[in-house]
């Protein structure tokens, strides 16, 4: 089995987790918003590797075993995929030697970590683009698309995100094949990749041969270690670009997320009424797991909120027993369970739930005060994580229906002859 199935995982915005210095030194100084005022776009709240890095003990007593981090290399946003240098940790953050002493530690507790790769585009100031801009002769040209009336091809049209086009040979040495490529890089001390947009890589301006660029990521990284996790944001469905051997996994949002919520919640992701049933449910969840290969089952990141979602506790209006209802299944269910940070003490979203939006509002910054900790929650948890991680079944079993009545989520997990059954329900149900 690889280490990665079925392991839990924690995610990470680096800006909003915990502002601290090396040891013994003081944090670094502003121009940072005050660490408890809500959240804004642009905004930095001054968060950095080395508050990572101290907060370990108590990423170590929730039972973190992988730590999954947002972008932390050289950027001109709080968010970091404005990409301006692969191979620089942004100073803010500590510098590479922060994320040099946050990696040594984690790896001394046996705690992974998971860098984010964003390799489908770069921020507009990156050297390579700039000179790109400036030189129409120059090779680095021809790492972009650009159209006969000098606009070029950008990640959803944002212009602040140049998209590379690996039909070029220079992005193929940079990026994929060259030793020096950050792909294989910083695989040297790290373990594992979250490929941002993995559906969007690609030729051309397009994701035209994305299946075979994924691919050759994957292998790049793997080449350097071999255990190395790469996994895919995949927004949408998953199974064409998993079944065509690409990664090892993806965030699990399709046939899990979106579902779970909209069947709880009664919204869509966008805040539009939906009506899902149980029957609904299931039928979503074992779709999505019966068409994957067997392999990747238990790989994949499955998760209820993101920086690019509404918080759960949010979208469910502050209903505890729902969100309790929702992080059970999520720790129930096949695959690599992920909590975004203080999901677990109860950090919702500061703007009113009429106005249904993500970010910024889904980046709050951890309350590290715990006084305002729903300790409830935090012991709910706590259980949930150990009772993944000691329970065979629920790691690596297999899924199966069980009957139910009406109104009743049923399924049992069954491993080397020992099983776990579970049933969920979003109201009382009456047998």
């Amino acid at each position: 089995m690889a280490w990665y199935e079925g392991a839990f995982f924690y995610q990470i915005f680096p800006d909003r987790f915990f502002r601290a210095g090396p040891p013994g030194r003081p944090a670094p100084a502003g121009p940072f918003e005050p660490w408890e005022a809500p959240p804004t776009l642009r905004g930095f709240k001054g968060g950095t590797l080395w508050g990572v890095a101290e907060k370990l003990p108590y990423l170590l007593d929730l039972g973190v075993e992988a730590i999954h981090l947002n972008p932390v290399f050289a950027s001109t946003a709080n968010h970091r995929y404005h990409t301006v240098d692969y191979f620089q940790v942004d100073p803010i953050l500590g510098g590479n030697e922060a994320l040099r002493h946050l990696l040594e530690v984690a790896h001394a507790h046996g705690v992974r970590v998971i860098l984010d790769g964003v390799f489908n585009h770069v921020g507009a100031t990156h050297p390579w683009f700039q000179k790109a801009l400036e030189d129409p002769s120059s090779p680095e040209r021809g790492m972009f698309t650009f159209y006969p009336d000098g606009s070029y091809a950008s990640f959803w049209g944002v212009k602040h995100m140049p998209k590379l086009d690996y039909a070029s040979a220079l992005t193929q040495e940079r990026f994929v094949f060259g030793k020096e490529a950050p792909v294989r890089y910083w695989m040297r001390l790290a373990h594992g990749w979250r490929l941002d947009v993995a559906h969007s890589i690609g030729e051309g301006g397009t994701n035209r041969k994305n299946a075979r660029w994924l691919r050759a990521l994957a292998r790049a990284a793997k080449e350097e270690r071999e255990d190395a996790l790469v996994f895919g944001e995949l927004s949408y469905d998953t199974v064409p670009t998993l079944r065509a051997h690409t990664l090892d996994g993806a965030m699990h949002y399709a046939g899990f997320a979106h579902p779970v919520m909209e069947w709880l919640s009664g919204r869509d992701l966008h805040g539009n009424p939906v009506e899902l049933e149980a029957e609904d449910l299931w039928r979503a969840l074992f779709d999505h797991y019966a068409a994957l290969p067997l392999q990747l089952r238990h790989a994949l990141y499955t998760l209820l909120s993101s920086h690019d979602i509404p918080r759960a506790l949010w979208r469910l209006r502050g209903d505890k027993e729902r969100f309790k209802t929702a992080y059970a299944l999520l720790f129930a269910f096949p695959g690599s369970p992920a909590v975004y940070y203080g999901d677990e003490v109860g950090l919702s979203q500061p703007n009113p739930y009429e106005v249904w939006r993500g970010d910024p509002y889904c980046r709050a910054p951890f309350p590290w005060d715990e006084a305002l900790w729903d300790k409830d929650l935090l012991a709910f948890l706590r259980r949930l994580i150990l009772l993944k991680k000691t329970h065979p079944a629920l790691r690596l079993g297999g899924l199966l229906p069980l009957k139910a009545p009406p109104g009743v989520l049923a399924f049992r997990r069954r491993h080397r002859g020992r099983e776990v059954w579970a049933f969920f329900a979003k109201e009382e149900v009456r047998l």
